[in-house]
């Protein structure tokens, strides 16, 4: 390997030092070489080196694709200057004027101006090189503004005028807006100015330096590297350099982030040097030069990676420096640095240009973990997998891939009669069951032109007919269909969806009221006996102005685990007009709802396999920890979808893909280190999650074979672990456990990830009901998203390298708790207190519901209460079945939901519970509600 030059190192940090005087002498001119190509750099065609002798780096192409910008010292200088390079002649011509030292140049749109780095300010002299006593660092030359000057080098004039370092500046496409790095607001970050140094912008604002970005193809995006060092001496000792003007570049990752510096998200978890990252020009992928895997070596190659963190891929491998890597406009040739051709004995560094092929075969290397991941991503989010709803073929799909994969990675099996699956039953369908039927007036409804509601109640209902409009009760909106109107034991009929009113607005009032199950509640607490729901919007009757097209009616299946207490239809309003029309003008209506339920029952499958601990003599510990994630999700929409009127597979990449995926990795670090575990971990993919934790409901109440819920010491869920952003990790539960946060920290540190932990056991996924049961828990959570509950949440969008750092977190976590002799210490965690003056129109007891009651439950039964809640202060327990609440019947979760939307904080009312077969009154206060 050649020696690499302490010169090239310093352009890694796009700002060097200079080398000691020499005399003054010009390199003449050189045609350029046409070089072999070498083995291995199959991307590498018809390579041809441009420059000879001398420092020469960072050659950035013109935006015509004739010609480069680039920075060198040649023989007999003492600065980095700028140069112009003709990419067909290697013909050069300065730009600027050789005071000072440069850096970083990049032509603006037109190639008429190109912009760099300069100190000429501060002085025509070169600045003083860094004192290396302190190890190897970079210098942050305060005198660097950045400048613009035409092609010639002519008309020279500041861009930036802070105080101290700017530099590494380049160009949009699109616009020649600028995005750079500076300290001006005392740390390195990045920003974006537009072409004449306007309206800077900051885009990043984490500790570390933030430097060397680039903007891909449309500007939508940036990449660059960054340090982030740890809290502690890490980032003191950074601190303590950059106040000398100084920076130590030894650790450098790269990240992307859309153009104004949202979602930052780390892509390379590789823990060396890594620099220079520049995009494809037509794909998801990031070219870079870096000195991996020997995290001290000189030996520094050009590398690609997708922009998910997957697909690592060496394109160099002639031995010293190969860098700055950067594709012409049309994306056909690639320029970059490299000292492959220097001499023995020299130093110099020199500017290549070859012909990009993309049409490369697939690496045969093992695969990385990043790669495991996605792979396992893509097939269970695959739109072939149908959105894995319950009972779907798309599920059954993903069941018999993990069942192969949890062979594959050594699990024994652990659930039903030696297999993997452990089953329990969910309702699949609901069918209307024969004598359904709905009168109005004098008419009859025709079998399809109703349909019963998924939550309906099954009964025979008749009686007087009211109209409630659209049967909304909002008193924080100033609505209340309801005033006036005698309901009582009647048949109620309201309008489909809300009114087109100011008032109703936003899409959270449209999704709140507008819901029919919530419809269905507002009318059995108004004394309703029956609801009938039908499209007809108000003032189409009166012909005011063209009713819309009718909406479809919803398809009938089941809506959770309990009804609303009352039947429920929907009506099509064509042939039925004459009748509505009579309800408007108030006239007497008679009516008749009957709804009948064929409820179908299918068994739904959990999935366990037991990763044995080391061989039974050497144990020291007893019990067993679980590792867990759901498979399941929302098939093509219904209910829980957040785009509600899409009918196509809401894939669930991050919900929950990547959790799976997660676990799988987790599963695979840990068989390789079986030594290290005292207690058999249980991996398990739990169904029925999004129909209200069924899976892991099922788990708690029949654990596998030979386990009883004492057994378990430990339970670690992982629920949406694919958007991994800024390199912040959610980790939910640790109070729930008194060592949980000791166990997290130095598994959070070897990922080198920020783990942010929070929160009692409580929450909305599989971790709840083993929280409930007496488990310490964790909940591993990267984030909501704009794609939740929608078939946008595709693979495309998974953060591949954060998600294999959240299994390694898993699989150190998990190890830990298998190996330590003791038991974790569950916490009964308090209510956490409201954060600040925030006023709330919701409040909350602290009832933890169980979300799959036993069949025929009348009212919520309690999986659990939070200590210093309401709920808990007032009197009820874990198996008290709540039934009434204030003025609120209460036969659902639903209804709990909606008495306590309908609720304050600081209001005190009586719960009605049935425990041990008798009503207790309790009385309780509402507490301000706290939301993830």
């Amino acid at each position: 390997m050649k020696r690499l030059s302490l010169g090239v190192l310093f352009f890694l940090g796009c700002a060097h030092a200079p080398s000691a005087p020499a005399p003054s002498s010009e390199t003449p001119s050189t045609p350029p070489k046409a070089l072999p190509a070498r083995e291995g750099e199959g991307h590498l065609g018809s390579l041809r080196q441009l420059t000879f002798a001398g420092e020469n780096a960072e050659a950035y192409w013109a935006f015509s694709g004739e010609a480069l910008t680039f920075q060198a010292r040649l023989e007999g200088q003492q600065c980095d200057r700028i140069y112009w390079l003709d990419a067909k002649t290697g013909a050069t011509r300065p730009i600027s004027s050789g005071e000072g030292v440069t850096t970083c140049a990049y032509a603006l749109p037109g190639d008429d101006e190109v912009i760099y780095a300069s100190t000429h300010e501060a002085g025509a002299a070169c600045p003083p090189k860094p004192d290396m006593s302190k190890g190897y660092v970079w210098p942050l030359y305060e005198g660097y503004d950045i400048y613009k000057a035409r092609a010639d080098g002519s008309d020279r004039r500041p861009l930036t005028r802070t105080p101290g370092y700017d530099a590494e500046a380049t160009v949009c496409p699109k616009d020649g807006s600028i995005v750079f790095t500076s300290v001006r607001d005392g740390d390195l970050e990045l920003y974006r100015m537009d072409a004449d140094g306007g309206n800077v912008k900051r885009l990043t604002s984490t500790p570390g330096y933030d430097g060397g970005a680039f903007f891909n193809r449309d500007c939508t995006k940036i990449v660059w590297r960054a340090s982030r060092p740890a809290p502690g001496k890490e980032l003191e000792d950074y601190q303590a350099l950059l106040a000398q003007g100084l920076v130590r570049p030894t650790k450098l990752e790269l990240y992307v982030a859309d153009a104004d510096g949202s979602n930052p998200t780390q892509i390379t978890y590789l823990n060396v040097a890594s620099f220079a990252p520049s995009w494809h020009p037509t794909r998801e992928r990031i070219l870079f030069s870096t000195n991996y895997p020997n995290a001290r070596g000189r030996e520094f190659d050009i590398w690609a990676v997708n922009v998910d963190g997957s697909g690592l891929e060496r394109i160099t491998t002639a031995p010293g420096f190969d860098g700055f890597p950067l594709f012409s406009p049309d994306g056909k040739q690639l320029a970059f640095s490299s000292n492959r051709e220097t001499a023995p004995g020299r130093q110099d560094t020199n500017v290549f240009i070859a012909e990009w092929n993309d049409d490369v075969p697939a690496s045969t290397a093992a695969p990385l973990p990043a790669d495991r991941v996605m792979k396992d991503v893509r097939f269970l989010a695959a739109p072939e997998q149908g959105g894995r709803g319950v009972d779907t073929p798309g599920l059954e799909q993903a069941a018999r891939y993990l069942e192969q994969r949890f062979s594959a990675l050594g699990l024994v099996p652990a659930g039903d009669n030696g297999t993997f699956r452990q089953r329990f039953s969910v309702t699949t369908e609901v069918k209307a069951g024969a004598g359904t039927a709905l009168e109005l007036g004098s008419l009859r409804a025709k079998d399809e032109a109703f349909l019963p509601l998924g939550f309906s109640a099954e009964g025979d209902v008749s009686g007087d007919v009211v109209l409630a409009g659209y049967g909304v009760r909002a008193k924080e909106l100033g609505v209340d269909d309801y005033a006036g109107l005698a309901v009582k034991g009647k048949i109620v009929v309201v309008r489909r969806f809300v009114p087109d009113q100011p008032a109703f607005a936003s899409s959270e009032a449209q999704r709140r009221y507008g819901d029919l199950r919530h419809k269905a509640w507002v009318a059995k607490e108004a004394g309703a006996r029956a609801l009938i729901v039908v499209d007809w919007p108000a003032g189409a009757a009166t012909g005011a102005h063209g009713a819309p097209t009718e909406a479809r009616l919803p398809p009938l299946r089941p809506e959770g685990a309990q009804d609303a207490g009352l039947p429920a239809v929907i009506l099509q309003r064509a042939g039925f007009e004459p009748v509505l029309q009579q309800l408007e003008q108030k006239k007497k209506v008679r009516g008749r709802v009957v709804v009948r339920l064929d409820k179908v029952q299918k068994d739904a499958w959990n999935l366990v396999g037991r990763l044995p601990a080391a061989a039974p003599e050497a144990r020291a510990a007893s019990g067993v920890v679980v590792v867990g994630a759901h498979y399941d999700h929302l098939g093509t929409g219904g209910r829980g979808s957040l785009a509600p009127d899409s009918h196509e597979p809401h894939l669930g990449a991050d919900d929950n893909a990547s959790g799976v995926a997660g676990l799988l990795e987790a599963a695979r670090l840990l068989a390789a280190k079986r030594e290290r575990l005292q207690r058999d971990v249980y991996f398990t993919a739990f169904s029925g999650e999004e129909l209200g934790v069924l899976g892991s409901t099922a788990w708690t109440r029949s654990p596998p074979a030979g386990l009883a819920m004492k057994d378990v010491v430990g339970m670690i869920n992982l629920d949406m672990v694919g958007r991994l952003r800024n390199n912040h990790l959610a980790v939910l539960g640790v109070e729930s456990g008194q060592e949980w946060r000791d166990v997290l920290a130095p598994a959070c540190a070897l990922a080198r990830v920020q783990c942010d932990g929070s929160g009692d056991g409580y929450g909305p996924s599989d971790h709840t009901p083993f929280y409930a049961a007496g488990v310490p828990v964790l909940h591993f959570f990267t984030g909501a998203h704009g794609d939740y509950h929608k078939p946008s949440d595709s693979a495309s969008r998974i953060n591949a390298a954060g998600l294999a750092q959240v299994g390694l977190i898993v699989s150190e976590v998990a190890a830990e708790v298998s190996a330590r002799p003791g038991r974790l210490t569950y916490r009964n965690v308090p209510a956490p207190a409201p954060a600040g003056d925030m006023r709330s129109f919701n409040a909350s007891l602290g009832t933890v519901p169980d979300y799959a009651p036993p069949e025929g439950t009348r009212g919520v039964l309690l999986a659990g209460v939070r200590p210093g809640g309401g709920a808990d202060k007032g009197g009820m327990k874990r198996g008290d079945v709540l039934i009434r609440l204030g003025t609120h019947d209460v036969g659902s979760v639903e209804d709990l939901m909606y008495a306590l939307n309908a609720s304050k904080p600081g209001e005190t009312v009586t719960a009605v519970v049935l425990r041990e077969g008798q009503e207790v009154k309790l009385s309780v206060t509402f507490q301000e509600s706290q939301r993830r």
